[in-house]
């Protein structure tokens, strides 16, 4: 038996494809597992960049104070007031799963609104990112699983590290 197990069902992240269709903005309250927090010199100016390049909208704000910002479920953001943003992004980053069909789109949006974008790229990982340095100097990565084909290097360099297809096959998530 393996130490891994197919566990979609627990993530709002459809199955990884060409056609794969981005789940709704979520809009449920719940307690959240993990979010960034991401301080601002102008909310109203962040608030406009992440909504307009990014497409997370507006959940709750305390003005002055904070934005809570999200995409799908547990894609979480919460934008606090600072009183200015570091001149460098950071080395970490935070990444945002998304479908292939988004990530073109997130590119040129995020490029449309006069900031840093790399990419999109392809992964030795499988998958297609696209990188964006925010007004506030956050590294977000924007990362979409492609479908998994066991004859490809990218396959083969998951299964370098324990990762196989089940049965043989091209694996689905």
């Amino acid at each position: 038996m393996s130490e891994y197990y197919n566990a979609f069902e627990i993530s709002p992240v459809p199955v990884p494809g060409p056609d794969a269709v981005a789940p709704e903005p979520f809009h449920g309250i719940y307690g959240m597992p993990a979010f960034v927090t991401i301080p601002s010199g102008d909310l109203d100016a962040s608030v406009e960049f992440w909504t307009r390049g990014m497409g997370f909208f507006e959940l709750f704000r305390i003005p002055g104070r904070l934005v809570h910002l999200r995409r799908w479920a547990f894609q979480d953001v919460l934008l606090t007031s600072a009183p200015g943003v570091p001149d460098e992004a950071p080395a970490v980053s935070f990444s945002f799963a998304c479908v292939l069909n988004e990530v073109d789109g997130l590119a040129k949006a995020c490029r449309a609104m006069d900031t840093s974008v790399t990419g999109p790229r392809d992964t030795p990982w499988n998958t297609r990112d696209v990188e964006v340095i925010t007004p506030e100097r956050a590294r977000i990565v924007f990362t979409a699983a492609k479908p998994f084909d066991p004859a490809t290097a990218e396959a083969q360099n998951l299964a370098a590290v324990g990762i196989t297809a089940p049965d043989g096959d091209v694996y689905q998530a």
